[in-house]
């Protein structure tokens, strides 16, 4: 699944548009690696999202199409 979409559907931003915009801005990391939106997240990834001075590190723990909001808890687990 694609990185913008993965942010939306895990609700982690809430819309693609703005996933999109945060990884071309390079305000997204997948691996310790500054990502483009379109790249491919697997689970075990470490995302990492700078929300100004906030940074929120997570990993994915399963990919799920069209999940529902009590599904996209499970998406990831945060580590900081």
């Amino acid at each position: 699944m694609r990185l913008d979409k993965f942010l939306k559907n895990a609700r982690i931003i809430k819309r693609r548009t703005v996933a999109k915009e945060a990884a071309e801005s390079g305000r997204v990391k997948v691996n310790d690696k500054i990502a483009k939106p379109g790249v491919e997240i697997s689970v075990n990834d470490i995302v990492e999202v700078t929300f100004g001075n906030n940074i929120v590190k997570f990993e994915v723990l399963q990919i799920i199409e069209n999940p529902k909001k009590d599904e996209a808890e499970k998406m990831f687990r945060v580590i900081s």
